[in-house]
C-alpha cells in the first residue's frame, strides 16, 4: 500500500460507521418492498445485499441513502437516528449501476463536483480540491484521464471514476447499486477484485446490491440474502454457501440436487443413501427433502451399500472440471454432479455408463419446512 492510500485510510478510520435497521417497512401501493426488517451492519465491513429481482435490496439501499423514505421504522448510523435527514446530510457516497457521470464535464470536474457544491463555509479551496481529486484519480489508477470526457473511457474506467467521485466527499458509508451490472463478464471479474483490494485499503463501511451470487461470495465480508422484502440469511459468504439457513437460500445460491427422502430417529434415507440428521433425533417417519450440491456427490464406478445406481446421460468438460448429468435407476430423477477431470479419467467413466452416487454432504429439511418456503 503506498503513502497516498495510507493517508486516505487514516481519514476514513475516523469516520467508520455501523448501520442499524429497525422495523423498516416500505410499500409501493399493494407491493411490499421491505417487510418490517431488522438488520445490523458492522462498521468497516463490505456487505452484499443479495437476492432475486423484487426482493427489496435496492429499495433498502435507497432508504439507507435517504433517496427513499420508509413508511415506518428507523435507520441509525453509529447509534444516531438519520431516518429524517436529507440525503445531503447523511454523509453517504452512492455509486449507480450506469455510472451517472455528467457527460459534458471532464473526469476531473466529475470527481470534484461533490466538493464544489458544498456550502461556502465547508467548501475546500480550489487548491485543496485539486489535490484531493488528483489523489483520488491516482488511487483508482486513472490520473491520466483527468482532462477527458466520460465518453472517451471504457465502462470499467467510468465505474472507477464514479467510485472516486463518491469517495471525494469522504463518506461515512459507501453504497453501491449493482455497480458492475452494466459491464461484460471479464471486466466485471477484474473490477470485483479491484473493489475488494480498495475496500481493504480505505476501510469505509460499504453496502452493495447484487443479484450475482459469485460476486457476493467473492467480494463481501458478509452476505445478506433477501427474498420478498425479508432477510432469509445474514452470515459470512462461506456459511451462506455451505450452511444455507433454509431451502430458498439453497435454491438461490448455486446448483443443487433435491432428493425426496424420509427421516426416522435422526437418520434420513433416500434409497440406499443415508444421512445423519441429529437435529431430527426423535422424529418418527416423516417425509423430508435432502439438498446436495453437485460437487458434494461422490460418483463411483462400482456399487457400494450406501450408493444409488444411475446412468450417465451427458458429460461436459469445462477446463479442469467435468460436469455430469445422470438419471437414477430407482426414482428416474435427473441429477447433476461435478468432479475433477483427473478423477473422471481415473474412474474410466463415459457417457452411457452406469455409475453409483453417494452423498458426501447434504442438508435435510422436513417436507413441511420445504413447502413453507416454496
Amino acid at each position: 500500500m503506498n503513502a497516498l492510500n495510507l493517508r486516505y485510510v487514516h481519514l476514513k478510520r475516523e469516520a467508520i460507521m455501523s448501520i442499524e435497521i429497525k422495523q423498516l417497512h416500505k410499500q409501493f401501493g399493494d407491493f411490499v418492498a421491505v417487510d418490517t426488517m431488522n438488520l445490523s451492519l458492522k462498521a468497516g465491513e463490505l456487505t452484499a445485499l443479495l437476492g432475486p429481482s423484487g426482493s427489496g435490496k435496492t429499495t433498502l439501499l435507497r432508504m439507507i441513502a435517504g433517496l427513499e423514505q420508509p413508511d415506518q421504522g428507523r435507520i441509525y448510523f453509529d447509534g444516531h437516528d438519520v431516518t429524517d435527514l436529507h440525503v445531503s446530510q447523511r454523509g453517504v457516497g452512492f455509486v449507480f449501476q450506469h455510472y451517472a457521470l455528467f457527460k459534458h464535464m471532464s473526469v476531473y470536474d466529475n470527481v470534484a463536483y461533490g466538493l464544489t457544491v458544498k456550502p461556502r463555509s465547508q467548501r475546500p479551496s480550489k487548491a485543496q480540491i485539486r489535490k484531493k481529486v488528483m489523489e483520488l484519480l491516482e488511487m483508482v489508477q486513472l490520473e491520466w484521464t483527468a482532462d477527458r470526457l466520460p465518453s472517451q473511457l471504457s465502462g470499467g474506467q467510468r465505474q472507477r471514476i464514479a467510485l472516486a467521485r463518491a469517495l471525494a466527499v469522504e463518506p461515512k458509508v459507501l453504497l453501491l447499486d449493482e455497480p458492475f451490472g452494466a459491464l461484460d463478464a471479464k471486466v466485471r471479474a477484474e473490477l470485483r477484485r479491484w473493489l475488494r483490494q480498495l475496500h481493504d485499503e480505505i476501510h469505509v463501511s460499504s453496502v452493495f446490491v447484487t443479484h450475482d451470487q459469485e460476486e457476493a461470495l467473492e467480494v463481501s465480508d458478509r452476505v445478506v440474502v433477501m427474498n420478498s422484502g425479508r432477510v432469509e440469511q445474514d452470515d459470512s459468504p462461506e456459511r451462506v454457501y455451505d450452511q444455507p439457513a433454509n431451502p430458498f437460500v439453497y435454491h438461490f445460491l448455486g446448483q443443487v440436487n433435491v432428493f425426496k427422502a424420509s427421516v426416522h430417529n435422526g437418520v434420513a434415507r433416500m434409497g440406499a443413501m443415508r444421512w445423519a440428521t441429529p437435529e431430527y433425533e426423535g422424529v418418527s417417519e416423516q417425509e423430508a427433502v435432502a439438498y446436495v450440491r453437485p460437487h458434494d456427490l461422490d460418483v463411483l464406478n462400482t456399487p457400494t451399500e450406501d450408493a444409488v445406481l444411475a446412468r450417465i446421460e451427458y458429460v461436459s468438460v469445462v477446463g479442469p472440471t467435468v460436469r455430469l448429468v445422470l438419471r437414477t435407476d430407482s426414482s428416474d430423477q435427473v441429477v447433476q454432479a461435478e468432479m475433477s477431470k483427473h478423477r473422471f479419467q481415473e474412474l474410466g467413466l463415459e457417457q452411457g455408463n452406469d455409475a453409483w452416487l453417494r452423498a458426501l454432504r447434504s442438508r435435510v429439511f422436513l417436507r413441511e419446512i420445504e413447502e413453507a418456503m416454496a
